[in-house]
């Protein structure tokens, strides 16, 4: 028999594990906010693609269904990082390296709990697709994103954050590669996110890689997200470290959203991490074992994000761009959603065709890139507010 015919047997026996009782609740030890139940339509639909792929194969490529989408672009969902921005203003007046270190790790730490119900995936962004929103704080001060879509093969995000009262930036870019795993679909989470302390600027920048997200059960049994894998976070210039598994359940032991993560400072162990991504972490010094919490998920403030009517924006803002594929998921219109969807993945590849044919070669808007890293032209992006003096000062020296 072979893998097809293994992968093809799987989803015929699976098609009964589709109409689940609500009442049969999420796997022992999950949350029902990470687990997915689709009726049996929609579950006929996810299985028949599935019968179709191979172990290992690349999914860059394959068009979900509608129904497995979150109602919003990748380059907005990335603005959940800036979600708790109290927990990093002032880090830089921390005269301990060592505080301002743990300061930055629990800021991308708390991002990771914000998420659609259940198992989804946000739009695919096109090239040249942009999204910019700003935030407004209690402090008195604010803070300015923007992301754009520098590459469709491989897709590449880039981004770029802005607090100038705060002397912060963050700035980076995703790369994600999805693979088909059988009874799991994995997006292997290139890339690398950066954090500037500006009023530190001999800390030079905090470099943070991402773990890897998992959509467990999508043949049998109920679909789950897991985060998994490793995620290493840098200060070459105090040298310190955070090496930060985020655990995967194994089959007959462990738990759900689990992390565990060693701090180094000079290649000498100074603190652990433990908890849960989705609850609440904490820190335990090395020296004396003292522990306090690093993040509760359960009693986090959220900063909205103020985004301009669509109306107002230009035909490539993500808000814009994706209206009536956005209407038909949150409608339950899946005909419309689809159509919409379509028209979009249409005229991005009839755009590919003619920029070929004109011998064209497509640039980014708002970034360029310096090496294998993603920087915003900030005379390029919409405002004064996204360049204040330290910012274009740092950037320079980037280019240099």
């Amino acid at each position: 028999m072979g893998l097809l015919d293994h992968v093809n047997s799987a989803v015929s026996g699976a098609k009964s594990a589709v109409g689940h009782s609500k009442e049969d609740g999420p796997p022992q030890g999950a949350s029902a906010d990470d687990t997915e139940e689709l009726d049996e339509e929609s579950g006929n639909i996810l299985l028949s693609l599935i019968g179709q792929l191979r172990i290992g194969m690349d999914l860059s490529k394959v068009t979900l269904p509608t129904f497995c989408l979150e109602p919003r672009s990748m380059l907005e969902r990335i603005t959940d990082f800036m979600s708790h921005p109290d927990l990093i203003f002032g880090t830089g007046k921390q005269d301990n390296a060592e505080e301002r270190f743990i300061a930055v790790t629990r800021y991308y730490l708390s991002g990771w709990h914000i998420k659609p119900k259940g198992v989804k995936k946000p739009y695919n962004p096109v090239l040249g697709e942009w999204f910019q929103c700003s935030y407004k704080y209690g402090n008195g001060t604010e803070g300015f994103y923007i992301a754009e879509q520098v590459s469709h093969h491989p897709p590449i995000s880039a981004y770029y954050y802005v607090s100038p009262e705060n002397d912060l930036i963050f700035y980076g870019e995703l790369k994600p590669k999805s693979k088909f795993l059988g009874n799991s679909a994995a997006t292997i989470m290139g890339g690398e996110n950066r954090v500037a302390l500006l009023d530190r600027p001999e800390d030079g920048e905090y470099e943070i890689g991402m773990p890897n997200m998992y959509a467990r059960g999508i043949m049998f049994g109920k679909m789950v997200l897991e985060l998994g894998d490793h995620s290493k976070i840098t200060n070459a210039n105090n040298d310190m470290s955070a090496d930060v598994e985020f655990k995967t359940k194994g089959y007959f032991t462990g738990t759900y959203n689990a992390i565990a993560g060693r701090v180094t400072h000079s290649g000498k162990h100074i603190g652990d991490i433990s908890g849960k991504w989705s609850d609440e972490m904490d820190y335990k010094e090395a020296k004396g074992g003292a522990s306090r919490e690093l993040f509760n998920a359960k009693k986090a403030q959220f900063a909205q994000k103020s985004v301009r009517p669509e109306e107002e924006q230009e035909e490539f803002e993500s808000r814009r761009l994706w209206a009536r594929v956005t209407e038909g998921i949150k409608e339950k219109n899946l005909d419309k959603a689809t159509d919409a969807k379509s028209a979009i993945e249409d005229a991005q590849r009839q755009r590919v065709k003619e920029r070929e044919e004109k011998g064209e070669v497509w640039k980014p808007r708002f970034f360029e890139q310096v090496g294998d890293k993603f920087v915003p032209k900030l005379e390029a992006l919409p405002s004064d507010a996204y360049r204040p003096e330290k910012a274009v000062k740092w950037f320079e020296k980037r280019r240099a």
